[in-house]
């Protein structure tokens, strides 16, 4: 008992390093494109490996560590204004990074019971990267749907009688997708080693 929680917790301490340094160093885990917009994420790869290997209670507070790193890092050094005036905000920093982490593992979980468990991998990999983004934009529309023109004015051309929500689809909906399709891509392929290093472990 005692060695497979020294083992959780050293996994638990790499993959906490790893988000630090994404979260932290330019370029790595924020992958600035276009200067005006949020930036893409490969972070939603890391909590997606970590809430596949580690399951759901260790996938959830993962996620709520990524959540308290975003807010610290909106606050100590915004990339733009979109990113400062969404991620200074708890709760849109917060809950799409605690859902993203709860995913992971009931997938693999449920698609581990089946023929089809690394297909699992590939959808944890994908649902991660959508729920962050969806939240987002759900949670944004909500918080500024009394005052849009304060956040549409850092995100584009947009006309004024645009709904916000629609705004928000076309101006993040596209990191969406890179991120979804990227992370799927990656966690099988350092998911399925990792597992069967730990099982001989």
């Amino acid at each position: 008992m005692r060695r497979e929680e020294t083992r959780r917790m050293t996994i638990t301490a790499v993959f906490a390093a790893i988000l630090i340094i994404q979260t932290f160093l330019q370029n790595i885990g924020y992958v600035r494109i276009i200067p005006a917009l949020p930036a893409i994420t490969t972070i939603p790869m890391t909590i997606a490996i970590y809430g596949t290997l580690m399951g759901t209670k260790a996938g959830l507070g993962f996620g709520l560590f990524w959540g308290i790193t975003r807010l610290i890092d909106a606050y100590i050094q915004p990339g733009n204004m979109v990113s400062l005036m969404l991620f200074q905000n708890p709760v849109i920093s917060v809950v799409p990074s605690v859902l993203a982490g709860f995913f992971p593992s009931l997938i693999t979980k449920a698609m581990g019971k089946t023929n089809y468990a690394k297909l699992g991998y590939i959808f944890s990999g994908a649902v991660t990267a959508l729920t962050n983004t969806i939240m987002v934009i759900l949670l944004t529309s909500i918080f500024f749907m009394h005052d849009p023109a304060s956040l549409v004015h850092y995100l584009g051309n947009y006309s004024s009688s645009t709904p916000l929500i629609l705004i928000l689809i076309t101006a993040l909906g596209a990191n969406g997708v890179i991120e979804a399709i990227f992370t799927a891509l990656v966690v099988p392929v350092i998911v399925t080693p990792l597992n069967l290093v730990l099982k001989r472990a």
